[in-house]
């Protein structure tokens, strides 16, 4: 048995090195921090993806709520009030009448912006 192992390193110098017992304890190591530990880089790497989404809704969050902002300031306007429910809400005065013109565009823009939801 221990001729095999001498023709073994003998034939494969490398061999006589990776046989220390210290190199293999570090390559158990290393193979049980990268790949099978709670904190493998595995995880890691599936934990800063999840923390990228995360910052990119913030910011998609954050343009949101600079723009309801904006649009609030606006509304604080009387004229502004009634323009957005004239338009938003189909609302108008008593004197007057709406004529509502559906486009068959606007009906498949609709049902592709909630299809995608």
């Amino acid at each position: 048995m221990k001729n095999k192992f001498k023709t073994l390193f003998e034939n494969y110098p490398f061999l006589k090195f990776l046989g220390n017992k210290y190199v293999i304890v570090l390559v158990f190591f290393t193979i049980w921090m990268l790949f099978l530990d709670n904190t493998s880089y595995l995880v890691h790497r599936e934990l800063d993806k999840q923390i990228q989404e995360l910052e990119d809704n913030k910011t998609y969050y954050q343009q949101e709520i600079n723009k309801d902002k904006k649009s609030i300031e606006k509304l604080k306007d009387p004229d502004q009030i009634e323009h957005y429910a004239r338009e938003k809400y189909f609302m108008k005065k008593d004197s007057e009448d709406i004529y509502i013109i559906d486009y068959e565009e606007d009906d498949l823009r609709k049902k592709d912006s909630l299809s995608k939801l």
